[in-house]
């Protein structure tokens, strides 16, 4: 397969779910102006929550809601693979009022190609920050989620997933071959944190990670780190976006993964 060309986004999302799409809707044309074939959005690109309710939304397309319906068409638009780094998913009756963080994944013709529900929650205290309660208003989902398309195998995960490397390990055994991170990091762990497990995701599972990022000031006391970035399988960091809303661009070489592979044939060597 020839080698194709990835774009990570970088937001800075609020509680303006309008103002949060006119501006995806920018970078996601500035990333196909670049020649992108698959184009990421971060984890709450429409919908970074404060205080105020979730606009949550039944993930139908014949019926779509408005985050939906946007990557609806600006897949089919631009012809582009377009990952919307996670939904508000209204949830079923039996999770008790709770909803889904849902990554939703938009094949080029404007059809649903793969749906991610986020595993891990994100329930922390951030030191002199806000204190963040995923589980109080989602709940977990339970599946591992690889996309085949036509660009090959994508394994799909969310931010706090990122902590639990057996997650990526499995879709690496089902045959994953690049790994979106689609992420709102809070400034307080990503200073410290982000790139390092990027690049341990991407080494250890010979990998190309894509991971697009909030970033910034988004209200009250409520940070990301940003810093949206490409890894190769090496674990060099191709492309990083600077400090503000913007793209990170870089190729996708499968045949360079493979070489890697086959010089360093650990995946082959597991004993557990």
């Amino acid at each position: 397969m020839a080698p194709w060309l990835a774009a990570a986004v970088q937001m800075t999302s609020t509680e303006d779910v309008a103002g949060n799409l006119a501006r995806a809707g920018a970078l996601v044309a500035r990333a196909v102006a670049r020649g992108a074939g698959l184009v990421t959005l971060p984890e709450n690109f429409a919908w970074l929550r404060i205080s105020g309710p979730d606009p949550a939304e039944v993930l139908d397309e014949r019926a779509p809601g408005p985050i939906l319906r946007f990557g609806l068409e600006a897949a089919a638009r631009h012809g582009v693979w377009l990952l919307l780094g996670s939904v508000p998913e209204a949830g079923a009756a039996e999770l008790g009022g709770r909803i889904h963080n849902t990554s939703v994944l938009v094949a080029p013709t404007g059809r649903v190609a793969a749906v991610y529900r986020k595993i891990h929650l994100f329930d922390v205290a951030i030191p002199g920050g806000a204190e963040v309660r995923e589980s109080d208003r989602f709940a977990p989902g339970a599946e591992p989620v690889l996309a085949e398309t036509a660009l090959g195998p994508i394994g799909l995960t969310i931010c706090y997933d990122l902590r639990f490397p057996e997650l990526y390990r499995t879709l690496v055994a089902r045959g994953a071959r690049v790994l979106c991170v689609p992420s709102a990091f809070t400034a307080h762990t990503g200073k410290d944190h982000w790139e390092v497990l990027l690049r341990a995701r991407a080494i250890e599972n010979q990998c190309w990670v894509v991971a697009a990022a909030q970033y910034g000031h988004h209200g009250a006391n409520r940070r990301s780190y940003g810093h949206a970035m490409i890894v190769d399988p090496w674990g060099a960091v191709l492309a990083c976006a600077p400090d503000r809303e913007d793209i990170a661009v870089a190729e996708i070489d499968f045949a360079r993964q493979d070489e890697i592979r086959q010089q360093l044939p650990c995946l082959g060597h597991r004993r557990l």
